[in-house]
């Protein structure tokens, strides 16, 4: 994107990067296609569940959370193996702590939707 651009059109060039982004993304990484088809399932469930608007929110939040950290992730994995294919403990240590991101994400949405899910079985 030109640093000079504007209004309208760098909106416009930037949904375009992040489509190609999430398409990039769609393509290269089993995680994202698996956590997106998560959220097509859930996400009709949300709407289903005789709960609050807010709680709605806080469901789909939690789900959306996950692509969120998950895309996090895929771009630190991706930097990290364009500085080069030799270890060193720092890329091991992003790669990592990335990988953490999502999974502690995965965990505060499960507890999410059993906190908000278990007075409903009751």
């Amino acid at each position: 994107m030109k640093p000079n651009q504007q209004g309208l059109r760098r909106v416009l060039n930037a949904s375009v990067y992040s489509w190609q982004g999430l398409k990039s993304s769609w393509q290269s990484e089993a995680a994202i296609r698996q956590e997106i088809v998560l959220i097509a399932l859930l996400t009709p469930v949300a709407f289903l569940l005789h709960v609050s608007a807010l709680e709605r929110a806080v469901l789909l939040l939690s789900l959306y959370l996950i692509l969120v950290a998950e895309l996090i992730n895929t771009a630190i994995e991706a930097v990290v193996d364009r500085v080069g294919a030799d270890f060193h403990p720092l890329s091991g240590k992003a790669k990592d702590v990335g990988s953490a991101t999502v999974l502690v994400m995965m965990l505060c949405t499960a507890l999410t939707w059993v906190c908000i899910l278990l007075p409903l079985a009751n």
